[in-house]
């Protein structure tokens, strides 16, 4: 199995013959205020056989990419809806209406559900959404190997049996950036991280028995972020700090083999 990191918190997977993709995007203008398309954002290196995806922001959830790159009636799996009024789902609003609207093959699944997707076992895992939304991380077997998505989890008490199931892995993919959120729906706002930071993402990967730990969730190359979005300055650093020998920085567009 092979790893290629498609940038912001997208992923491609591929194992005998088949590719995956975890949270793959394409526009990001709903987030990023100055969005400019270009090299910072790969694209799957062919057609795509299966996609998860962690939760329902438009950063994590973009159907019209999806849409682009899947096989006729692959299946994405994803976790249920929000619960309550438009207001409570304002961030989730914009990603359900598009998976609707392209009418891609989108599956609800559950916490420690496994389903068994050509050379490719997926789990849902439980984590925990920094803005109350439901989301699930992914474990993702094939060829021997294991590795984790850690989509924008904040930190949580799940680790532990998630370890406990699953560890060692090959490599855990974690959020680093440590967004602090003041959204407008979520008032007084929080001034604790609603994301991973790198100390966090450090201390999971210990937990979690990682080979590997690869910061995802961050772009130092497009800085402007919409308002009340406030990111750690130089994740990949500060995970080399705290995580040492088990951090592991990948370029967008660069592969990691597993098998080697």
């Amino acid at each position: 199995m092979r790893v290629r990191r498609l940038g912001w918190a997208g992923l491609e997977i591929e194992a005998g013959g088949k590719r995956l993709v975890i949270d793959y995007v394409q526009d990001l203008s709903p987030l990023f205020t100055g969005w400019k398309p270009g090299e910072w954002l790969a694209a799957p290196s062919g057609k795509v056989a299966t996609a998860l995806v962690t939760h329902l922001h438009r950063d994590h959830t973009d159907a019209p990419a999806l849409a682009d790159v899947l096989t006729p009636g692959a299946p994405v799996l994803r976790p249920a809806p929000g619960h309550g009024d438009d207001v409570d789902n304002m961030t989730t609003l914009l990603a359900e209406s598009e998976l609707a609207r392209h009418r891609l093959a989108a599956e609800v699944v559950d916490a420690w559900s496994t389903r068994d997707v050509g050379p490719f076992r997926v789990t849902a895992v439980p984590a925990v959404d920094g803005l109350g939304d439901p989301q699930l991380n992914w474990v993702v077997e094939a060829d021997g190997q294991r590795v984790f998505h850690g989509g924008d989890t904040m930190f949580h008490g799940y680790w532990w049996l998630i370890a406990r199931r699953f560890s060692p892995f090959d490599a855990v993919f974690l959020p680093a950036n440590g967004a602090v959120v003041d959204a407008p729906h979520l008032q007084p706002p929080s001034p604790l991280p609603a994301a991973l930071d790198p100390r966090q993402a450090a201390a999971a990967a210990e937990i979690l028995d990682a080979r590997y730990a690869v910061p995802i969730h961050y772009e130092p190359q497009q800085p402007d972020k919409i308002a009340g979005y406030v990111e750690v300055s130089d994740p990949e650093n500060e995970l080399r700090t705290h995580a040492g020998r088990r951090a592991h920085v990948l370029a967008v567009g660069e592969w990691l083999d597993l098998t080697t």
